[in-house]
Formats: structure tokens, sequence, C-alpha cells
């Protein structure tokens, strides 16, 4: 393993689509979604100890999440649980590990990605990952990892790339757009030349930095005028004096998109990014009536193409839905169409108004 080597796990997310299980103080990268017995943010860490050794990999977080993120992940070192004072979308907790790397290993070389991504071809994946560090390793550029798309789904973003290679097997980007209508969601897969962005980004520190200063300069300042103190114990008060001036915004639009030395990866393992109970239903194993359950004791009768996630001593019985999500906790119900997933946030919204945070 290269020691400049280096992993950002993004584990700040609320997960509001996972809604009810998701939840303000246990968002979703911290519960075992799937039923596989560890949780995804769990998932993520195993991964990538693949890849690099455990001190290497950096967990940025919410501040409320840290003694979660230490219960879960017992051998990361706790210096290397990264809090922030506020959740301020991916740029600015981006900037924010960029500059504690360089600070520790000016040759690093980063991974950043979410906690939530599921990866079933492990392996695969790491070999992708390594080729991509490889490639920043001798060329000042910033890579994302492409998912070759197998219909067209209108949840994800997607990548054009340039169909000559500018290394093997990696292509200059030319577009990124976010989450397509149906139509040009059909249009992009049958051109071959766009990838669902899996939002997993490779670059040497160094790079990062320097597209940081010219296409997000007023947030790369702030952070670059107290670089010094980072990796120190006046950490924790200068970061909270750094964030209220960083713009929300996302890497994707503050920095992706606007470069141009911006290189794909086209991959073939599965991939999903578990936005929604759909996603999850989809990477489930199911009955004989394509129902994904989570649940000791589930009764099925006459129903089909359901999502079902309960607690194991409750008995649920099941008659004549088809294609529903029925998710229970111990104070929520929830009882929805598939096809309405998409609405579940403006249902968290509505409650949110009538009933406050009681049920968030």
């Amino acid at each position: 393993m290269n020691k400049h080597n280096y992993v950002a796990i993004m584990a700040g997310g609320i997960g509001s689509r996972f809604w009810p299980m998701s939840r303000t103080n246990m968002p979703k990268q911290f519960l075992d979604i799937l039923d596989t017995g560890k949780t995804l943010i769990q998932e993520t860490f195993e991964r990538y100890k693949k890849l690099v050794p455990a001190e290497n990999i950096y967990i940025i977080t919410s501040q409320e999440y840290v003694d979660i993120v230490k219960n879960q992940l017992p051998a990361l070192p706790i210096e290397n649980i990264v809090a922030e004072p506020s959740k301020k979308n991916t740029a600015p907790c981006i900037a924010y590990i960029a500059f504690k790397l360089l600070q520790r290993d000016p040759e690093a070389l980063m991974v950043a990605a979410p906690a939530d991504n599921l990866i079933l071809d492990s392996d695969a994946f790491i070999k992708t990952a390594a080729k991509a560090l490889d490639f920043v390793g001798h060329i000042n550029a910033l890579v994302t990892l492409g998912i070759k798309p197998t219909y067209p789904n209108t949840g994800y973003g997607y990548i054009q790339h340039e169909m000559a290679e500018a290394a093997p097997a990696i292509h200059k980007v030319k577009t990124f757009t976010e989450k397509p209508n149906i139509d040009m969601a059909k249009t992009f897969v049958a051109s071959g030349d766009f990838l669902w962005n899996a939002g997993i980004f490779t670059w040497k520190v160094k790079t990062l930095l320097a597209a940081f200063e010219k296409h997000l300069p007023e947030m790369y300042e702030v952070f670059a005028a107290e670089k010094e103190k980072f990796n120190t114990p006046e950490e924790p008060a200068i970061i909270e004096q750094i964030y209220p001036q960083c713009t929300s915004i996302s890497i994707d639009f503050g920095i992706m998109e606007k470069a141009d030395n911006v290189y794909v990866i086209p991959a073939s393992f599965s991939w999903s990014d578990l936005g929604t109970w759909n996603s999850a239903w989809e990477n489930m194993d199911k009955d004989y009536f394509n129902n994904a359950v989570a649940g000791n004791t589930v009764m099925i009768v006459d129903a089909k193409n359901c999502m079902v996630h309960v607690p194991d001593n409750k008995l649920v019985v099941l008659q004549g839905l088809d294609d529903f999500i029925i998710v229970e906790t111990k104070d929520v119900l929830l009882i929805c169409k598939k096809e309405k997933e998409q609405e579940i946030k403006e249902y968290v919204a509505e409650i949110k108004r009538n009933k406050g945070d009681k049920y968030l």
C-alpha cells in the first residue's frame, strides 16, 4: 500500500428519503438498511480497509454523530473522526479534510466517497480505486468514477465523456447533468458515452486545493488563512469560525463542473447510492412474490413487489398489497406506494410543520 494514499468517507447527511428509519439523531449511514448485520458506514469502512490502512481513513461527519462513529468503528483512530460544526454540503467538508491532509502529508492522494454507497463486488471496486490513485499520482487530474448505466434512472446524475481514452480505460469528461427527465435519461443510456455519477472522487490534495483556489477562491482563502492550525489543539475553535463563512455548495457544482482537468473511469461493478427505499428493495433478497422483507415475523398473504422493514418482535400480516413500501419503527408506521417514494421528503417536511421535530 502506498503510504501517501488516504480515504475520506463523508458521513454527515440525514438521509430523509429513508424516513422513518433514518432520523436526525440516527441517519441512514449508521443503520443496517439492507438487513445484512452491518451498518452502511461499517460496510464502507471495511471496503476501504482493503485499499488503505485504517490509520489513513478519515470519517468526516457532524459533531452530533461523533460518538456513533466511535461506537460503530472501534478500529478507526479517534483522531481520524473529523467533526463539522454545521452541514454545508460536500465542498466545505472536502476542503476541510484536504487541508488537514496537506498538513499531515504534502504528497497526499485522496479518495473522497459517501458512507452509504452499496458496492457488491468489493474486489473490482478496489481495483478501480487503485487505478484512479495511480493516475492522479502521475498527472494533475480530478478523477470521478462513472458507472455504466443499466437502465434510464432519473434519480442519478450523469457524466458524458470523450470516447477517446486519455489513458487506458480513462476518459476526459465533457459534461455533467443532474437527474434528467426520463426521455433525456433514455437518450443518455442509448448514446453510449454517458455514465452514472457515483460521487466517488480521487485526486492529489495539492491538485484539488489548486482547483479550490481557482473556482471557489473565497472558501479556499478562509481555510488557507488558518492552515497551520489544522491537526493541532486549536483546530476545533478555528473550524467553528471558518464554517459560517463557507457557502453551502456541492463539490460537483463548485469544482468538478467548472474544472478543465476532470477525468472519469467507467466501472461496471454493481453500485447503488442507496438513496431511497426502492433502491434498498432492488438490492435485497426477495421472496417468490418479489417482496423484500427485513423482519423475522412478517406473514405475506397475496402481496407482491413490496419493500417491508419492520421490527423483529412485531408480527406483521400483509394482504393484497402490490408495490408498496411498509416501514415501521417504535413510533412511526409508513405505508406508501413505491412510485411515490420521491415524495417522502415532502411528507417529512409536512410532518415537521404540523408535528414539530418529535417524529424526525
